[in-house]
């Protein structure tokens, strides 16, 4: 059957390819035919044989009967449309129509047609007349108006200015004197023209003169007529005329603003650059008057020359350096000199003060005895003034000199203001040893200052070395003995700028210390089986890590290695000795400043606490508690902390625990011993206090909590420990039973759970492979619908698409059918234009041969 279609649809579809014409049979490869891949009955199938071309040369004619003819009558209109006003109307009389007709008419005139257009045609009218023709000036010219003679010039004037007097000279003038005189040249007619205009301007000199006189003596005729109409009124009448309103509160406020001092313009903020480039200036400056100082060059540049003086030079501009006046003053009935006196007393001269004194005890005497005496000559006083006189001529250049002396020996001993960056550790160390606290805080100042990275390349590497050195000398301060804690608390605030510049060199750096000082522990449990605590310097370091890097981190890569190195302190180095138990609690307290702000739960540092407590608790027989390494349950450190003696429990004072005791404390004696043990325990107790308010809300800490009570409520309680003592940790206790637990412990449910409920689930029979038979015609329905739907929308989007495409390529046709004619026109004219040149030339060349 496929067969016999295919061969019925060969065979008529020629016949109907172009209007029923017949056409030859076509090739065989050119027929399209659309192969099913299996028979169904019932389906009917179209479009399954055809030729290439014939559909679309179908459309293409469809196109151009309609589309075609509709884009090219686009712009044409051949239908009349009558719109006059009532034409059609039977209720209007033609006169009504004729009227309304011209009102529209003359209201379409007046109206806007463009409500943007200024420019409109309106002709505006002042008394009846445009103002379009009176501004044209065609003003009518009145009888009586002497207008003949305005504008015009005198026959002297235009002779004179636009030589005019060829004609003057065809003229004779006639003078009263006599018939007839020659004309007068064009000199003469000036000249009587001049002397005529300075004529004129007199006469208007002098009435305006005139005029003036005129106007002052009216004026003071008028003034003595007005001083005899004027009547005063009496003040108390004035005040009861006149009150002057009392000023609201708005102007006050106005006129307060306008005194205010308005906002002056300052200078901008300058860049972090630009004030290390002024600092290094400055130290440049004062450590080049230093060295100035020290050489003893001051004395030359201060000595003025004299300088050359104009004779025209007035001396406006002259400043005295100094004010050398003294002042005069009577004491006693003496003159005193109070300049001399604090140049003899700064000087420190023996020889001036004993004749100070003399003077000062004779000036007594003769006060005393006359009181009149500075009437008379003064022997005394003059024979003293005089050996004044003749030591000053000798002291200056002993007192220069001296003087001199003095500041360079100054200027040797003060600290240079600018130094370079040291190379290595050793040249640090020699800056910075025999020197005080604050010399060398400014020597590391005036370091940065002089080696900022912004004043020249390598100063970078300078300063990043520089922390590094610093570290070791922090190092080397701790070991000290004592230890110098000051410069180290006060030398870390240059580590923690230093820091903020080149982090990632800061880091490197105390990891390298951190990473020594465990190597070194690390390889001391090998060979001993044990390792002591470090000494101060590393925990020095430790804590110096936690003030210069961020602690809250979930990872850091130095706190975290920090962190690590502070559990293995307290969980592998045994406590022997008070020493230990110092060095132990310092620990806790920066492993409790690491963990403040993430509240990081640290089993090694609630193992320690509970440590100190136990060693430093008597009679441990009873406690039901073992403590765990690095603590012992037996040996000789078990009562390390315990304290018997009554008198120094007594006399002891709560103080904070010095960091120095750290370093050493062999030579103190049984009762400094003792007060020490009892700090240790408060210092605990100060910390387990603080863990119990961080860590109370942990479900783990309840569990360590136990024995931390026991200790505190059995036998802490129980000793002859100080009152202080004792309250601090019963508030412990109270702490711990005040906090409220906000977790369920975890219990196994007896009763089995109860399931939840099932639903039967919903079976959808398929009876054929792809469709699924539970819905209903409905909705079959609307799905067919909706599938049409979307096949007729595809196919109007192609049919648009195909239109479009066909009016472009009819519009493109069009532009090159212009395009083609335009050049055969000037192609044409082209041709032309050179047929005429040709003959031109041909014509010329014709008449030059002739």
């Amino acid at each position: 059957m496929g067969k016999a279609r295919a061969a019925g649809a060969r065979t008529k579809a020629p016949a109907g390819a172009r209007g029923g014409r017949a056409r030859p049979n076509p090739n065989p490869f050119e027929v399209k035919v659309n192969r099913q891949k299996f028979q169904v009955l019932g389906r009917k199938t179209r479009h399954d044989v055809g030729l290439p071309g014939v559909s679309r040369a179908r459309a293409i004619q469809k196109r151009t009967q309609t589309l075609l003819k509709e884009y090219k009558e686009r712009e044409k209109s051949n239908v009349f449309a009558d719109k006059r006003f009532g034409e059609y109307s039977s209720s209007m009389s033609p006169e009504e129509k004729m009227l309304k007709r011209f009102a529209l008419e003359q209201q379409r005139q007046h109206e806007k047609k463009n409500i943007y257009n200024l420019n409109e045609d309106e002709e505006l009218t002042h008394y009846g007349q445009s103002l379009a023709d009176i501004e044209k000036h065609n003003d009518i010219v009145d009888s009586d108006s002497d207008t003949e003679e305005r504008g015009t010039l005198s026959a002297e004037l235009t002779a004179a200015h636009f030589g005019g007097s060829g004609l003057l000279h065809k003229k004779t003038v006639q003078l009263p004197g006599g018939d007839g005189e020659k004309p007068k040249s064009r000199k003469e007619l000036i000249e009587e023209l001049m002397a005529k205009s300075k004529q004129d301007k007199r006469e208007r000199q002098a009435q305006r003169e005139g005029a003036l006189e005129l106007t002052e003596k009216l004026d003071q005729d008028w003034k003595e007529i007005q001083a005899l109409l004027t009547h005063k009124v009496p003040k108390s009448e004035n005040r009861d005329k006149k009150e002057k309103p009392k000023p609201d509160a708005y102007d006050v406020m106005v006129r307060e603003l306008g005194f205010e001092m308005k906002a002056q313009p300052s200078n901008r903020m300058k860049t972090e650059e630009e004030l290390v480039r002024e600092e290094e200036e400055r130290l440049k400056n004062l450590e080049a008057d230093r060295l100035r100082r020290m050489l003893g060059k001051d004395e030359d540049e201060n000595t003025k020359k004299p300088t050359h003086v104009s004779a025209d030079d007035l001396s406006d501009g002259f400043i005295l350096d100094k004010d050398d006046r003294r002042l005069l003053s009577y004491k006693d009935g003496k003159m005193n000199v109070e300049g001399e006196q604090s140049e003899a007393a700064s000087d420190g001269e023996s020889a001036e003060e004993e004749g100070e004194d003399s003077s000062e005890e004779d000036a007594e005497d003769s006060s005393g005895s006359d009181r009149h005496s500075d009437l008379e000559p003064d022997v005394e006083s003059e024979e003293e003034s005089a050996m004044l006189k003749r030591e000053q001529r000798r002291a200056p250049g002993k007192r220069l000199a001296s003087d001199g002396q003095e500041a360079r020996e100054a200027a040797r001993t003060e600290l240079p203001y600018t130094f370079t960056a040291p190379e290595s550790y050793e040249e640090l160390k020699s800056l910075l040893s025999g020197k005080s606290m604050e010399e060398q805080l400014l020597v590391v100042e005036r370091i940065q200052k002089c080696n900022h990275p912004s004043l020249a390349m390598g100063n970078k590497a300078k300063l990043e070395k520089l922390f590094g050195f610093l570290l070791e000398y922090v190092g080397d301060v701790a070991a000290d003995d004592p230890p110098g804690l000051r410069v180290i608390d006060r030398l870390i605030v240059h580590l923690y700028n230093l820091c903020q510049m080149f982090p990632e060199s800061a880091s490197n750096s105390i990891k390298f210390v951190l990473r020594d000082a465990m190597h070194e522990m690390e390889g001391t449990i090998e060979a001993k089986g044990r390792a002591p605590f470090p000494g101060l310097d590393v925990l020095i370091y430790l804590k110096i890590a936690g003030m210069l890097f961020p602690t809250s981190d979930f990872w850091h890569p130095v706190v975290t290695p920090a962190l690590v190195c502070l559990s293995q302190l307290l969980t592998k180095c045994p406590v022997l000795s008070l020493q230990d138990a110092v060095k132990g609690l310092f620990v806790c307290c920066v492993f409790l400043d690491y963990v403040s702000l993430s509240q990081r739960f640290v089993p090694e540092l609630i193992n320690f606490l509970l440590g100190i407590l136990y060693i430093a608790t008597p009679n441990k027989q009873s406690q039901g508690y073992s403590p765990v390494h690095p603590f012992r349950a037996l040996g000789k450190n078990l009562e390390l902390l315990v304290v018997s003696d009554e008198k120094d429990t007594a006399t002891w004072q709560r103080r904070n625990l010095a960091l120095h005791w750290a370093s050493g404390l062999k030579a103190q004696t049984e009762t400094e011993a003792n007060h020490t043990r009892l700090s240790c325990l408060a210092v605990c107790l100060s910390l387990v206090k603080r863990c119990v308010v961080m860590y109370a809300t942990l479900p783990s800490f309840h569990d360590i909590a136990r024995p931390l009570k026991a200790l505190l409520t059995e036998h802490l309680a129980t000793t002859s420990h100080p009152h202080e003592l004792q309250e601090l940790s019963q508030s412990i206790v109270t702490e711990m039973e005040t906090q409220e637990r906000h977790y369920q412990p975890l219990i196994c449910e007896k009763s089995k759970p109860v399931p939840l409920k099932l639903f039967t689930p919903r079976l959808v029979k398929v009876l054929e492979f792809g469709r699924k038979q539970g819905s209903s015609k409905e909705e079959q329905e609307r799905k067919r619908l909706i599938h049409k739907h979307k096949r007729e929308f595809k196919g109007a989007v192609r049919e648009i698409r195909k239109d479009n495409q066909f009016l472009a390529r009819m519009q493109l046709s069009e532009i090159m059918e212009r395009d083609a004619e335009r050049k055969r026109k000037v192609k044409q004219l082209f041709n032309s234009l050179a047929t005429q040149e040709g003959e031109w030339k041909a014509l010329k060349r014709k008449k030059f041969k002739k």
